[in-house]
């Protein structure tokens, strides 16, 4: 599976079990990622993808119902449990700090190759990094 991940410069991805900051842009950018392939998302995120054009399947266990083909947007969530299902690592990063309690949970220095780093403008933050880990 591949997942997909927002995170702050401190690798944060929640506070009080809330999003720290959403962009339309990166939204539409990770639908672009997905193609024609699943996007499996928590019920939580559903509100991030409304008036896109891309169906998601909100599940509360997405990540251990997602297939090796799929795209799993993750928010709130450790991976580490689904390590072994995971082949590639989306990383949007925010180019900043914010308020965090909740952090990803997985060393991407170790054991993983970054593939791809571009920057792009997003709606509400200047410059959003995208890289791409495989292992």
């Amino acid at each position: 599976m591949n997942v997909m991940v927002c995170l702050d410069d401190r690798c944060g991805m929640a506070f009080h079990h809330r999003r720290q900051s959403r962009d339309r842009f990166v939204v539409n950018d990770l639908i672009s990622q997905c193609g024609e392939r699943r996007l499996l998302i928590e019920p939580y995120s559903t509100p991030l993808f409304e008036g896109f054009d891309k169906e998601t399947v909100a599940d509360s266990d997405f990540l251990s119902n997602a297939r090796l083909s799929d795209y799993c947007f993750v928010e709130r969530q450790g991976i580490r449990p689904v390590l072994s299902k995971i082949k590639q690592i989306i990383v949007y990063r925010w180019n900043r700090v914010y308020p965090a309690d909740l952090y990803f949970d997985i060393d991407l220095s170790k054991g993983w190759k970054r593939i791809l780093v571009t920057d792009f403008a997003g709606y509400s933050h200047k410059k959003i990094t995208k890289e791409i880990y495989i292992r």
